[in-house]
């Protein structure tokens, strides 16, 4: 009897390592948390190696550098908010998903990536800044800020819960959602959200996607109190760009002999009449340059960090709740940016350009299961790719209605696989928006080399002329700006500080990028033919 006992139980313990044996993936799947800043720019983070980085401004971000992988050639397709937010969502670009500007809108079932991490088995939620209309109701779970949301004792609205209120999300797009308002800081606040999640809320028993979206550091820079002593007696390094731009621009950036340089991209100090730091700053406007522009630059820089110290301080807690969970490990830890940003160089702000300051995203990985401690690689990705890899580290396969390719691979061995993407393409739609007043513009960026061209009209308003900013000077989106191209060799000249289209010695350079750049508006499925004003402009001035 027990010789029959022990038999029967040998052969029960052989069948469930058995059982173990078959399942290696779904036991091996990492948990994934998200987190993502806005307006977070590579030169705010000192794995980065800009001037900002003696500063120290980010220990805990840097971590995922010194313990993971940090990518130099990861782009957004498009430096707005809402389009690369929706790009992350979907793994399209917005000539696909429909969102192309701020206006843009992700029902329930575009949410893709959360769809899809789903079916993965995983337990999903979104926490912070949304910033896509929908409420992100493919997720399990969800808290978000209402909007752009608010800086101090933010409102933000879930599944349920809370009080009901009215909001106003777009134009023609008004809902009722269950809203709470948190004292503090948003930073802290959206911490805090996902802290409980983890601890109080989730699945066990199950792997978690949690996307963490902060609000910091976007713009008005507003800092929790405890800052405000931080880099206050620190001399902020300047960008030799914010006193001399060189070569950098064209025609289509400064306007015919100069005559928009007041007008277009919001300034530092006094060039931009419309817009300019030293407004936000509240600098004393009679104060001439370069003591207005100075003391602008340093006062929004200090402002910056000091919202980015507490995105970083932040990170932490996350990073000390997965070591006490004794889950950090299993965890596939990302950093980003929704896009990157302007701190001043080129005399410039905000985003929106296709200047690498604007165009790039920082993006850093810890998985050490998988990545190697300290890698770097300068592989091209750009947002679309995000969702493919995400869902294939999760053990998915990239979805064929999504446009971006996984780069699992370069995560795991550093290297780029075989016909991997040597160029990415951007564009910005907004034409001459918000009194940033950037140019509408697209173009190609490779390794080496970027060729941009700005036809300097809006999508929505064809028909118009640049009279109509006479009589409008607040609203410039029917305001023509002229044509041009700009080109930039990116080896000898990083910052892209000589625009070397009209430079004999690369004729042969900018037109095969021409040929990549036709053949990549096509991959994209980019069709002008729908603006004939803008698809002209595109015809006259191509060659």
């Amino acid at each position: 009897m027990i010789q029959k006992a022990i038999k029967s139980l040998t052969i029960v313990l052989l069948a469930m390592m058995g059982l173990c044996a078959c399942q290696p993936k779904e036991a091996l799947r990492p948990n994934i948390i998200f987190i993502m800043s806005d307006d977070h720019t590579t030169q705010g983070i000192g794995a980065y190696g800009s001037r900002l980085a003696s500063l120290n401004p980010t220990p805990t971000i840097d971590r995922l550098a010194r313990e993971g992988i940090l990518f130099t050639n990861a782009f957004c397709t498009n430096s707005i908010c809402t389009p690369s937010r929706a790009s992350i969502m979907t793994g399209q670009y917005g000539q696909i998903n429909g969102v192309v500007d701020l206006s843009g809108k992700l029902k329930p079932e575009n949410q893709y990536l959360a769809i899809e991490m789903k079916k993965r088995g995983y337990q999903t939620a979104m926490i912070g800044k949304w910033h896509l209309k929908y409420a992100p109701d493919a997720f399990d779970y969800y808290n978000v800020l209402p909007g752009q949301g608010d800086y101090f004792n933010p409102t933000l609205y879930a599944k349920g819960g809370g009080e009901k209120k009215e909001f106003k999300f777009a134009e023609g797009l008004t809902r009722t959602v269950s809203a709470t308002q948190y004292e503090g800081h948003s930073s802290d606040v959206i911490t805090d959200l996902s802290l409980d999640w983890l601890k109080n809320q989730r699945d066990k028993t199950k792997p978690f996607f949690l996307m963490h979206h902060f609000k910091a550091p976007h713009d008005f820079f507003e800092f929790a109190p405890r800052y405000k002593e931080y880099l206050a007696d620190v001399d902020i390094p300047e960008p030799a760009s914010l006193w001399d731009n060189e070569n950098n621009g064209s025609v289509g950036t400064r306007g015919i002999n100069n005559s928009l340089m007041d007008t277009i991209g919001s300034s530092i100090g006094h060039r931009n009449i419309i817009r300019n730091m030293g407004m936000h700053m509240e600098i004393d406007p009679n104060i001439p340059d370069p003591e207005y522009k100075r003391l602008a630059y340093q006062e929004y820089l200090k402002r910056y960090l000091r919202c980015v110290k507490g995105v970083d301080d932040n990170v932490k807690r996350l990073f000390d709740y997965l070591e006490e969970e004794g889950i950090l490990d299993n965890t596939f830890i990302v950093y980003t940016g929704d896009q990157g940003f302007m701190l001043g160089e080129h005399d410039y702000i905000d985003k929106r350009w296709m200047y690498e300051e604007s165009m790039r995203m920082p993006f850093l990985v810890r998985y050490p299961e998988k990545i190697q401690a300290g890698s770097r690689t300068d592989a091209i990705v750009n947002n679309t790719d995000f969702a493919p890899t995400l869902i294939e580290m999760a053990g998915g396969k990239t979805p064929a209605y999504m446009q971006g390719s996984s780069f699992k691979k370069i995560l795991e061995t550093g290297m780029e696989p075989a016909g991997w993407q040597q160029e990415t393409y951007y564009r910005y739609w907004m034409h001459m928006a918000h009194q940033h007043n950037n140019p509408a513009h697209f173009g190609i960026r490779t390794k080496d080399y970027k060729l941009i061209f700005f036809y300097g009209r809006d999508y929505k308003e064809r028909n118009t002329n640049a009279q109509a900013w006479a009589h409008n000077p607040a609203s410039m989106s029917n305001f023509i700006t002229p044509p041009a191209w700009e080109f930039y060799d990116l080896i000898n000249d990083p910052h892209e500080m000589n625009n070397l289209y009209e430079d004999g010695k690369y004729t042969a350079i900018i037109k095969d990028l021409k040929v990549r750049l036709k053949t990549l508006r096509a991959k994209v499925k980019e069709d002008d033919s729908q603006f004939p004003e803008i698809e002209q402009v595109i015809q006259a001035h191509w060659d």
